[in-house]
């Protein structure tokens, strides 16, 4: 080693850079070391893990009954991380006969206390973690700490709260986020109406008070929730949403209507049909297209001749599909003199297949009348459309 360093002494200006390339030559080392021994460590780690799963797993209904006593595994870090993943899988996936027994052995092992305790105690990541973690249980004791996470100064421990709260899917745990929405929860909204949707699915109604009560993007957000969940059970409230001075809320009212099957279905919708705002026009054309109704025809033939291409899309895509109508349809289209509507229905008509069933009724021959009715309203068409329907135009012209 002497030898060594007075060689190095003796190269003057090159030592400094021959102690780099050695130093740099060790800590290449040093990291190759350590990246070789992480990964022995976690090798041998998810092989005793993939052990342990296998054991635990084949007295599995032992443990979920209870025979095998919680302190058997709760004690085990490693045993207790597995049960616990295993427990809230099944407990998502679990139906109402199953989900029950699950429940007890999550509460008596303690899991679900412990899971409590960390959303009240810990900090930072392992708090947001055990906010999904006990949102995953389903049980109703984990509803009053992820509402008070909704407090948390903290952006994403609130976030984490609000996911844990979907993740219960019960109408008890929209309540604490529909609270603090009115006054002011600083949330991303994909991730608040996500939750909703999962909480309100079968309470939808639960939805309207709330709305009543809310303002500006709050209100707007709410209203949307509700269009996505309406359901027959749902009457009057909506009419009071079609009629609320902001557009996003009449919108969510038209599309919450096409759920709907009441005696002020089709007149609401109508009224929302002629609305100034085109994209409410457009949902309530797109429910009417839901609503099985005849006496949707006359709103959806002057939504035909909207001024907005998309509305006369949409109206044309739920004429097309009314095919015992399709004759007096074309009739009136044609009747009203606007090439657009013209133009849009043929096309659609030609998208969605229809027009094979029109030509089949052309060639029934001259004896019949109906197809010589349809043949003078095809013959119309063709001069006003052109090119624009070619099957149209060949059947016209092949009689």
């Amino acid at each position: 080693m002497g030898f060594i360093s007075s060689a190095i002494e003796t190269l003057g200006p090159a030592e400094m850079v021959l102690k780099a390339i050695l130093g740099s030559l060790l800590g290449i080392l040093l990291l190759v070391g350590f990246i070789v021994l992480r990964r022995w460590y976690r090798g041998r780690y998810f092989r005793r893990k993939t052990e342990r799963t296998i054991a635990l797993r084949a007295q599995w209904d032992d443990i979920v009954s209870g025979k095998v006593p919680p302190r058997n595994w709760r004690f085990n870090p490693l045993d207790c991380d597995i049960v616990e993943s295993i427990l809230l899988d099944n407990i998502e996936m679990g139906t109402p006969e199953t989900l029950p027994s699950l429940l007890d052995c999550l509460r008596k092992s303690g899991l679900l206390d412990m899971r409590v305790c960390e959303t009240r105690a810990a900090r930072g990541w392992r708090r947001r973690t055990a906010l999904i973690a006990l949102g995953r249980t389903r049980a109703f004791e984990a509803i009053p700490p992820l509402a008070e996470a909704l407090d948390s100064r903290s952006r994403e421990t609130r976030i984490a709260a609000v996911r844990g709260l979907g993740r219960i899917a019960r109408m008890d745990a929209a309540i604490p986020i529909l609270e603090r929405m009115l006054t002011q929860l600083d949330v991303p909204e994909h991730t608040l109406k996500s939750a909703l949707v999962k909480c309100c699915n079968l309470h939808p109604s639960i939805l309207v008070n709330y709305v009543e009560r809310s303002h500006g993007a709050v209100r707007q957000l709410l209203a949307r929730v509700l269009g996505e969940l309406a359901s027959p059970d749902l009457g009057e409230e909506l009419l009071v949403l079609a009629a609320d001075p902001l557009p996003e809320v009449r919108g969510s009212a038209a599309r919450a209507l096409g759920r709907t099957n009441t005696s002020f279905t089709l007149p609401a919708l109508h009224s929302l049909a002629n609305d100034p705002e085109w994209f409410v026009r457009l949902r309530a054309v797109v429910a009417l297209g839901e609503v099985e109704n005849i006496g949707k025809i006359r709103t959806l033939l002057h939504a035909l001749c909207d001024a907005n291409r998309y509305v006369r899309q949409r109206a044309a895509w739920a004429l097309a599909r009314m095919e015992p109508q399709l004759e007096q349809i074309l009739e009136d289209v044609v009747a009203t003199n606007d090439d657009y509507a013209l133009q849009a229905l043929i096309s659609e008509l030609e998208r969605s297949g229809a027009i094979e069933n029109i030509v089949s009724a052309m060639e029934l021959g001259p004896g019949c009348g109906s197809a010589q009715s349809l043949r003078d309203v095809v013959a119309a068409a063709r001069d006003r459309v052109g090119v624009n329907s070619k099957a149209l135009a060949v059947a016209a012209g092949a009689h």
